[in-house]
C-alpha cells in the first residue's frame, strides 16, 4: 500500500476522533442550557432503547431552560424517569403534555469539575490520535520490510504522520479551550 493512501487512512480516522470528542463534549454542562444535553438520552420507548430526539422536539427557549415535547403524549412518564436516571442532577418538571427542565446555575467548584472531565476527554483524544500515528507508522514500517517503500519514502511517511497529529492535537486544544471557556462563562 503506498504511503499516501497509508496517511490518508489516518488521516480520516483522525478527524473521526476530533469529530467523536466534539459529541461527547456536547453532554457536558456549561452554564447554559443546550439541546445537547438531553438528545442523546436513552428511553425506555415501548421496550426499545430510544435517544430522545427521536422521541421529542428539544427546545431551548430561555438560557436556563430545556422543553421538551413528545411526539407521543403517553411517553412523558418514560422520558421523565429516562431523564431522572441520567447523571444529569436535573429534576424534570413534568406540565401536561411537555417536560420542562430547568438548569440551575453552577457553582465555581461544579464548573471546575466539569472542566476537569472535559480535560480528561480530551486527553484521551490525544492518546487516541498518538495511538493512530503509531499505527500508521507500523503499516509504513512493513511496506518496507516487504521492499515495497525506499527509506526515503519511509521518512517522509514518519515525518508527515507525526506532522498530521501535531496538527489534529492542535484542533483538539482548540475544542478544549472553547469548551472550558464556556463552561467558566457565568
Amino acid at each position: 500500500m503506498p504511503a499516501d493512501d497509508i496517511l490518508l487512512e489516518t488521516e480520516e480516522k483522525m478527524g473521526k476522533a476530533v469529530e467523536h470528542l466534539k459529541a461527547q463534549l456536547r453532554t457536558v454542562r456549561t452554564g447554559r442550557a443546550s439541546a445537547g444535553l438531553v438528545e442523546h438520552l436513552k428511553v425506555d420507548y415501548y421496550g426499545s432503547p430510544t435517544e430522545l430526539r427521536q422521541l421529542a422536539t428539544i427546545a431551548v427557549p430561555a438560557p436556563l431552560l430545556i422543553v421538551i415535547k413528545p411526539y407521543d403524549p403517553g411517553s412523558v412518564g418514560e422520558i421523565s424517569k429516562a431523564i431522572q436516571a441520567s447523571d444529569l442532577g436535573i429534576t424534570p418538571a413534568v406540565e401536561g403534555k411537555m417536560i420542562r427542565l430547568a438548569i440551575p446555575p453552577l457553582s465555581e467548584e461544579r464548573r471546575k469539575q466539569f472542566v476537569h472531565q472535559v480535560k480528561e476527554m480530551t486527553e484521551e483524544t490525544k492518546i487516541a490520535l498518538r495511538n493512530l500515528r503509531r499505527d500508521a507508522i507500523k503499516h509504513v514500517d512493513g511496506e518496507e520490510k516487504a521492499k515495497t517503500m525506499s527509506e526515503d519514502e519511509v521518512r517522509k511517511a514518519h515525518d508527515d504522520a507525526t506532522a498530521l497529529v501535531h496538527e489534529y492535537e492542535k484542533q483538539v486544544d482548540e475544542v478544549l479551550k472553547h469548551k472550558t471557556a464556556e463552561i467558566m462563562e457565568v
